[in-house]
């Protein structure tokens, strides 16, 4: 009976251990398993890049959209840009003398500037995958949930940063953030950080925008390990049907 039941428990140990397993964990050990031209059926290793990069492409587009829509970020709370911590840690007292309109108009306003700058990041991330070689797909197949987020990150930050700071600082003055903000500046309770040469508030936002959008491509990528098959695309079907129909 303990034989048996040992036997039983590590055969559900071992079926959970596979389930768990992404399937794009075992693509590129598939595409790749006897060598450099090897292939899944009729796929090559480039095919299977190429289908790599279709999947990541979608991806990439729903995080932009997600993040560049009103309330974008605004209504996530998982992205939702908050005040400096500084303004925080001020706030109830800023508040007590009347300013808390000003201080709800300020986080307001660092959102819809996030909001509108997430859309530029979709061409960029296109750019982004036509650099993508064999090798950078190697890493994303075989690496954590978020590898390929890791990579954009990569490629892509200093690009995004260029594209994010004109467009929020437009939309700061737009409406209204800079009027909010210099207001705040003569308040001695905020004034001293506020003023600080360390401190610049469009970089503040464009930071926190560049975290949301690659958190939301992160959560992006993770549905996509689960089940790339899923998706609609031509290339998905063939590339990616056709490994877990090998498996």
């Amino acid at each position: 009976m303990r034989l048996a039941y040992r036997i039983a428990v590590s055969v559900m140990l071992l079926s959970q251990f596979c389930f768990a397993q992404s399937p794009l964990d075992k693509i590129w050990k598939s595409a790749t398993s006897a060598g450099s031209n090897a292939s899944v059926g009729s796929l090559s290793t480039d095919k299977i890049t190429a289908g790599l990069k279709e999947a990541l492409k979608i991806s990439t587009s729903k995080a932009v959209a997600e993040t560049g829509k009103p309330d974008g970020f605004l209504k996530n709370p998982s992205i939702k840009i908050p005040l400096p911590q500084k303004i925080q840690s001020a706030g109830k007292g800023l508040r007590l003398i009347g300013m808390g309109p000003q201080l709800d108009q300020l986080e307001v306003g660092m959102n819809r500037a996030a909001e509108q700058a997430a859309p530029e990041a979709r061409q960029i991330f296109l750019n982004a995958l036509t650099r993508m070689t064999i090798n950078d797909a190697r890493n994303i197949l075989k690496g954590s949930d978020t590898a390929a987020t890791e990579y954009f990150r990569n490629a892509s930050s200093a690009d995004l940063t260029t594209a994010f700071a004109p467009i929020v600082h437009k939309q700061l003055l737009n409406v209204g953030v800079v009027k909010q903000y210099d207001q705040l500046k003569q308040n001695p309770m905020a004034g001293t950080f506020l003023q600080s040469k360390q401190f610049d508030l469009d970089s503040y936002v464009v930071g926190k925008t560049l975290d949301g959008l690659f958190y939301m491509l992160g959560q992006e990528e993770k549905q996509i390990r689960k089940n790339p098959a899923a998706q609609t695309t031509t290339l998905l079907r063939e590339v990616f049907g056709k490994i877990q129909a090998g498996n």
